[in-house]
Formats: structure tokens, sequence, C-alpha cells
């Protein structure tokens, strides 16, 4: 997520996090050590639980960075994961954000506090009593203030674990084409993204998003990458619950990242191959209709490659080998994971572009400010549509996760696009 950095803002933000998340979880541990200290039980109890508490932290914590990061992964929701990975997930992400909620709470109550004691140091006024009704109840409001902010997140945490993250959305949406043929007059494509199977996007929930996409009676699917997540080893049951797509003009896809980082890119296209699955690499599929065509194409994942301007990386540098794939009397529509390749595609000539990559910011607080989203670290294209020069854009935001298992302000979702002329 920090690509377009310098390598050197890189390592800075990388220690800043680093030190917020080490200074967050010090806070919390500190937190329930006080709590349990205040609940009236013998000494020996309470540092039982105190000893306890920290006990199950430091296992939970080298479980899932140490054995369990290398450890097989199941597709399906397994006790393990059930008890030991989402809770520490959920408990990372939930515990960050009421960190960061708490602290102008925090900033705010010392800022007070120093301007009170400069004042009366100033004007030479006896300290007040610790027992005033307003220095009180100015307390008590700003603790339940802060308690509620900070209990937000853990609640809005487990919402989007337990529901957010299931929360399918078919989006609809008419792509208005100038030269699309007559023939491809209200022509349907379903697009899918960002499966990420594993215990948290199981083969049967992929199961179930294939019915679906199946109900929505495209004439022509599109995958768009990252099928897998980490573990090569479940290529092939991703694959067999894709196989069961159906559409009249065929099921093609494009490969994203994980297929890179895993290796599977050649096995993958293989498994999909035998299913009756196209993945396009660096390739192009005429779909015809009466004569009249449109012309897919498909890449495997764009990275940052190559030279960068003093403030972004230059858009030349994606897609380049995809300029003699493109067929400038008909409409070209490009699968490309990554929708930083867009700008590229929109001086090629490509219609449109269909991308996935940023999950749509998978936990974004854009209803606060349009800056609250991680994906705006490494893309300005984070979900939906866009549109450039006449070219245009489409964003999905997928169906798994990555990381943490959850989902807020950014529901799953296939896409069904209609083309229209004009």
């Amino acid at each position: 997520m920090l690509g377009n950095f310098s390598p050197v803002t890189r390592g800075l933000l990388s220690i800043s996090i680093l030190l917020i998340f080490i200074a967050c979880q010090l806070f919390w541990l500190g937190r329930a050590w006080r709590l349990v200290e205040r609940w009236t039980i013998s000494r020996i109890t309470q540092r039982l639980l105190q000893f306890g508490l920290v006990f199950a932290y430091v296992f939970l914590f080298a479980y899932n960075v140490t054995w369990g990061e290398r450890s097989s992964t199941p597709t399906e929701l397994t006790l393990r994961a059930a008890l030991l990975d989402a809770p520490f997930r959920w408990w990372i992400l939930a515990s960050l954000l009421g960190f960061l909620i708490l602290l102008p709470f925090s900033f705010l109550e010392r800022l007070r506090r120093g301007v009170v004691w400069a004042y009366r140091k100033l004007l030479a006024l006896p300290a007040p009593s610790s027992s005033s009704l307003s220095s009180s109840s100015r307390r008590t409001f700003l603790e339940q203030a802060a308690t509620v902010a900070c209990a937000t997140p853990f609640v809005a945490g487990a919402y989007g674990l337990f529901y957010g993250r299931l929360n399918l959305e078919t989006t609809q949406r008419h792509i208005r084409l100038a030269r699309c043929p007559k023939a491809f007059e209200g022509f349907r494509i379903a697009q899918l993204s960002d499966i990420h199977i594993g215990p948290f996007m199981t083969r049967q929930e992929v199961s179930r998003y294939v019915e679906i996409a199946n109900g929505l009676k495209a004439d022509l699917v599109a995958l768009t990458g990252d099928f897998v997540t980490w573990d090569p080893a479940t290529q092939e049951s991703v694959v067999e619950a894709l196989a069961g797509l159906r559409a009249p003009y065929g099921v093609f896809g494009c490969l994203g990242n994980h297929e890179l980082w895993t290796e599977t890119q050649d096995s993958i296209t293989q498994l999909f191959a035998a299913c009756g699955i196209r993945i396009l690499r660096q390739q192009r599929a005429p779909i015809t209709i009466r004569g009249e065509a449109l012309n897919l194409i498909g890449v495997d994942y764009q990275g940052r490659p190559g030279p960068r301007s003093r403030r972004k990386v230059i858009a030349r540098s994606y897609l380049q080998s995809v300029e003699p794939l493109v067929q400038p009397d008909t409409v070209n529509i490009l699968l490309s994971h990554n929708p930083n390749s867009f700008d590229r595609a929109a001086e090629l000539g490509v219609d449109l572009s269909l991308a996935g990559h940023t999950h749509g910011g998978q936990v974004t607080l854009e209803f606060i400010h349009p800056s609250l989203t991680p994906s705006r670290l490494i893309t300005s294209y984070v979900k939906g549509w866009f549109e450039k020069n006449g070219a245009q854009l489409y964003v999905n935001r997928g169906i798994g996760t990555i990381g943490v298992p959850v989902r807020l302000g950014a529901r799953p979702e296939i896409t069904l696009f209609e083309l229209t002329r004009g």
C-alpha cells in the first residue's frame, strides 16, 4: 500500500505505523490491567486474571504473526480460524481505531488543564477544589464521550466481521459507448473480482456468489483477478467454485497481484482453461455477434514499473505490451486488475477498463471525508465509475477481504454492465 512513495517515505511511514501500533497495544493492555484491579475480588484472583489476559494476548499475537501465517490456508471456516484468527484481527483493527479516536480527547483534556493552570498561575489564583461540581461534570462528560467514541470501532468492527463482509450488493450500470456496434446494444457483462478464497471466503460462499452471478443472465462474465491470497494450494478450490459460471459468450478473466506473488499465474491459468474459462494474459479475444465484434483484452497484474516523475508514476509505463492488441475500429474493453493502468488505457484508445484490486477501501470512513480510506494510498481510483477523455473505468469493490476479515463502508460487489450506444 506504500508503493507510490519513495523508499525513505515508506520507511518513515512504516516506523510511524509500528510505533503507533505498539503504543496502542500497550495502552489497551494497561487499561485492561487497571480495570481488573478495580474489581472487588481477592488479590490473587486479580493477578491470575491479569496475567491470564497478558498470556492470551501474547499467544494470539505469536500465533497470528508466526505459525498461523505459515500454516496452510483452509477454504472452509474452521474452528481454528473462528477462534484464533478472526478475534485477533478484529481486535487489532478495532483497538487501533479506538486508540486513534481517543488521542484527540486526551489532547484536548491536557490542553484544557494546561490553559487553566497557566491562567491561574498568571493571576495567582488558588487551585480549584477537586470536588467542585463544574469540574466533576466536565470530567464526567469527557469520560463518557471518550468511552462512547472508543467503543464505536469495536462495535463497527464486529458488524463488519459478521455482516458487512457478506452483505453483497449487485450493482447495475449502463455504459454508453460511442463506437458500440448495433448488435451489442443491450449486451450484458457481469464482473466479479478479488475473490481471495480462504476461511473467511469459503468455497461454499464463492459458489453462492456464482449462483447469484448466473441469475443475472449476463451475456459474458469478466473476472478481474486475485483469486487466491497467500496460499498457492487454494487455487484448485477457487477454480472449482468459479467453474460453475455460465454465460453464452464465455467467461474471461485476468490475473491479479496475488497470483503474481504466489507464483500461480501459469498453473491457475491452466486450471481455468480446463474448466472452459479463458484467462487473457497480454491477449485479446474478439466477441462476435451477427458479424459485428467488440475487442476484449486482458493483461497480467500491472505493477509500478520503471521511471517516476517528481510527483507521480509516469502513466506510460503501464500496459507496455497492449498497444498492438487495441483495435482502432471497434470497441475495446480491457480487463486489468490494477486501476492505475487506466490513464495509459485512455491514451491507447481503450473504451472501457474493468478493474478491482482496491476492495473499495474495505474499511473506509468516506462518509466522514473522502480521503479516509486506505486504498487512496495506492490509487485515486478507489471504487465505482470514472471517465477520462472519453474512456471509462469501473473499479469493482470485490468479494473477498485481505488481512482483516471486515468490511465497513465498502460492501462486496458483483457488477452487471449493460452496453448501450451513444
